[in-house]
């Protein structure tokens, strides 16, 4: 690790915010999204912990490796660079799915007379100057990006507060469908989207300064951002009833779109549209650079930097 690509833990915290965020502040989450959705996502949390845990005590032992240089140490070359090979494929394809969801709702709500390969090329094209540049300055710009997020939320909260379409009862009955429903919500379903997604992190870890304090601030991100979507999607069920939420295909811009004070603050979408190009980026540049970081090490590439442009137009072919 050298000083030019040194992360430090805040900036993996606020990374870990805005990978959490991601799509999954727009998107329904689980399998049976209903009444108790916020429940089910706190309940996964404590799964998405265990699995950063597992991946820094990986990363202690072997702290020069990333995911691919340890699974090929410990299960030998022959199982292991065929599951190294999986995991490009696999993070090649959920960047391109993030991408092709950001251009949906982009598509959607604003830019219909638009093409979407031109969406689409604008976020490739910036993915690919941030990777090239190098991973440092995608957390330095994680840092600035999500005191934006925060900051969109905190007046989109706000406002939906104000606006008076709230209706806590829309929450109930809380375990209506039975504990057994709610815990099979979060694990697999939201287990999988979006903690088990940390894994790509493994690929960051070796980049850490401050190691002695990385468990502390992975846990702290993960509890926070767990949170914080478990508030959201629980406005969400309480704006538009359960039905609603769980039909729409962007909840969070039904309901931001449903918001007017005083006949002044309309057209809130634009929080949310902010919010889901600013999570999608993040996400797929993690991903992509994931990607990258394991092709450069089991193809033994000697500049990482300059896969960013064929796994970024990779991931077109997926959209």
């Amino acid at each position: 690790m050298s000083k030019s690509t040194a992360i430090s833990p805040t900036q993996l915290f606020s990374m870990i915010i805005l990978f959490e965020f991601g799509t999954a502040l727009v998107l329904p989450i689980g399998q049976t999204p209903g009444t108790n959705i916020w429940l089910s996502i706190l309940l996964a949390m404590p799964g998405g912990i265990l699995l950063y845990a597992l991946l820094v005590y990986f990363d202690k032992h072997y702290p020069s490796m990333i995911i691919s240089g340890y699974i090929r140490k410990i299960a030998g070359n022959i199982i292991g660079w065929p599951i190294s090979l999986f995991y490009i494929v696999t993070f090649i394809y959920i960047s391109a799915r993030n991408l092709r969801e950001g251009g949906d709702l982009l598509i959607t709500a604003s830019y219909d007379q638009t093409p979407i390969v031109v969406v689409h090329a604008v976020m490739v094209i910036a993915t690919i100057y941030v990777i090239y540049k190098g991973i440092n300055v995608l957390f330095r710009l994680g840092e600035i990006y999500v005191l934006i997020m925060l900051l969109i939320g905190g007046l989109s909260l706000v406002s939906i507060l104000l606006s008076g379409e709230v209706d806590l009862r829309n929450l109930l009955p809380i375990l209506g469908d039975g504990a057994g429903a709610t815990v099979r919500n979060a694990y697999p379903n939201i287990f999988m989207f979006p903690f088990s997604e940390l894994i790509c992190f493994a690929t960051i870890l070796p980049h850490l300064k401050q190691k002695q304090v990385v468990t502390k601030a992975g846990i702290l991100a993960i509890t926070a951002s767990a949170v914080m979507l478990s508030l959201t999607h629980a406005l969400e069920v309480a704006v538009v009833g359960a039905g609603i939420y769980s039909r729409a295909t962007f909840p969070l811009f039904t309901v931001i779109s449903t918001v007017e004070l005083a006949e002044f603050l309309q057209r809130l979408d634009a929080f949310v549209i902010l919010a889901l190009i600013i999570g999608v980026f993040f996400k797929m540049t993690m991903y992509a650079y994931a990607a990258a970081a394991i092709a450069a090490d089991i193809f033994r590439f000697p500049e990482q930097r300059k896969l960013a442009y064929p796994i970024r137009r990779t991931d077109c072919y997926f959209c």
